[in-house]
């Protein structure tokens, strides 16, 4: 790949990334402003359900399938088997979703195994779309990547807007958590159709049937589906069990943490997104034998300060920006926690999952797989049990007491192995770089939050908060730091 296209694929992936977390956010606000607080719990628990069965379907092909085409003699026939066993694994993961979902006691008779059964159509054809991308990256097209998600997310966005506006604010009826989800899948299907549609112009898929192929592809890719199994299980199951063991106000309880988890979702993509444009060279630079000190304490120096971003806006602005995201009803109160109250404790757990995506990618990188997903299960078993101690009594605020201890012990245990395994070097000037601008910002978001009373404000506050960590990492020389 040419430093050009590094460049471009950078870009691009930049651009869809950010069109795709403000429209997120938008849908986020409409299905706060069209479902009853308790809806919006069946609503979030649904897709909170769908993400570990999600993850199970993918089981990291498409972690190897970027890989096994490019190398492929024949690409078309290698992804063909690609479809076709993502398909099955697809059918066998969310068709067991599906079935667990109608006979487990707590949920029969509650809106929530349909809807779980209306939203598996994101899952679904996402997943499907996702194994046609590995086209677009192959032949470094991933312009069409940005027109397909883009034009999905603006498709569901309009629909979830149009419902809202024609028929549903605050609805207590559940045709409006059905409508709405489906607004979600149509979306959906038009990034598998558009994908399908672009990328038979650069390669003719057809869905191919060699048992050969396909089991060599189940090896590679099951330490990957192991370990992103394991990841999703400590990060995401906590919703599924709030409403399994809480079924009295699982409703509540997902409202206020659920929508947090979506912007959790969207904090934990920025070190991924940063890892996989930076992993190419990286890679190509240890292929070589070159020394990767230097880049991979910058690579790190970067994932602390999209760390410390989230970290301070999140412990600090969790009110205004709850309210200005959602509505006055999913705020904390003198008596009940709220979503505000959700969003600070996780703050941590966002600075935390940088280092551990760091940890992830150099591990994997370097195929040490076995005490990665080793370390993980730790996480896992730690995981389910707080919360299976903790949530019955203390709900989602449970639920995030274990995500900051889960997260911190992982990110404890697993960043020492990665930089064992590749060291980075830090210099006192990066730590010095990452300290002034967490400071500058701290002390700006501080400064600042008494005026954020009304959402309005809270927005402009927030393009200025943009402009001022702009001017601080030129005040401070870290847009030099960062070329790399």
């Amino acid at each position: 790949m040419s430093t050009r296209q590094i460049a471009s694929s950078t870009l691009w992936q930049l651009a869809s990334q950010i069109v795709m977390a403000a429209l997120s956010i938008v849908t986020v606000k409409l299905v706060a402003i069209g479902l009853s607080i308790e809806l919006a719990g069946n609503y979030n628990t649904a897709y909170g359900y769908l993400q570990i069965f999600g993850i199970l379907a993918d089981f990291g092909l498409y972690a190897v399938s970027v890989r096994e085409v490019a190398r492929a003699k024949d690409k078309a026939a290698m992804l063909g088997n690609l479809m076709t066993l993502r398909a099955i694994i697809l059918a066998l993961s969310l068709g067991s979703a599906l079935i667990i979902a109608f006979v487990i006691p707590h949920w029969r008779g509650t809106p929530l195994p349909l809807a779980i059964a209306i939203a598996a159509f994101v899952p679904t054809f996402t997943l499907l779309a996702g194994i046609l991308r590995t086209v677009f990256q192959v032949e470094y097209k991933l312009h069409y990547v940005f027109i397909a998600e883009v034009t999905h997310r603006i498709v569901s966005v309009s629909l979830t807007a149009l419902a809202v506006w024609w028929s549903f604010r605050n609805s207590s009826d559940v045709r409006a958590l059905y409508v709405l989800l489906a607004c979600g899948g149509a979306g959906s299907v038009t990034l598998f159709f558009l994908s399908a549609f672009f990328s038979n112009r650069l390669l003719r898929v057809r869905p191919r049937w060699d048992p050969e192929v396909m089991k060599r592809l189940l090896r590679l890719c099951a330490p990957y589906g192991i370990a992103f199994l394991c990841t999703s299980l400590y990060r995401q199951f906590d919703v599924t069990l709030i409403g399994l063991l809480r079924p009295q106000d699982y409703e509540l309880q997902n409202a206020y943490y659920g929508f947090v988890q979506r912007m959790m979702d969207m904090a934990y993509l920025l070190p991924t997104f940063l890892l996989n444009s930076t992993l190419p060279v990286l890679s190509e630079r240890d292929a070589n034998k070159e020394n990767t000190r230097d880049l991979l304490g910058t690579i790190l120096f970067a994932i602390l300060l999209v760390g410390s971003v989230s970290l301070l806006f999140s412990a600090l602005w969790p009110r205004p920006l709850m309210q200005m995201l959602t509505t006055e009803q999913y705020l904390s109160t003198a008596t009940s926690p709220g979503a505000d109250t959700a969003l600070r404790l996780l703050s941590v757990s966002m600075f935390m999952n940088g280092l551990l995506t760091f940890s992830f990618y150099i591990l994997l990188t370097k195929h040490r797989w076995r005490p990665l997903v080793s370390t993980l299960l730790v996480g896992v078993v730690l995981s389910l049990a707080s919360n299976l101690f903790l949530i019955p009594d203390w709900g989602f605020v449970g639920a995030a007491m274990t995500s900051i201890v889960v997260h911190t012990t992982l990110a404890l245990l697993l960043l020492p192995q990665a930089l064992r395994t590749m060291p980075a070097r830090v210099s006192t000037k990066l730590v010095v770089q990452w300290a002034g601008f967490s400071l500058l910002l701290l002390g700006f978001l501080w400064l600042t939050r008494p005026f954020l009373d009304s959402p309005m404000i809270t927005a402009m506050m927030l393009v200025a908060a943009t402009a001022w960590m702009a001017a601080s990492a030129g005040i401070l020389g870290i847009h030099k730091t960062l070329r790399l």
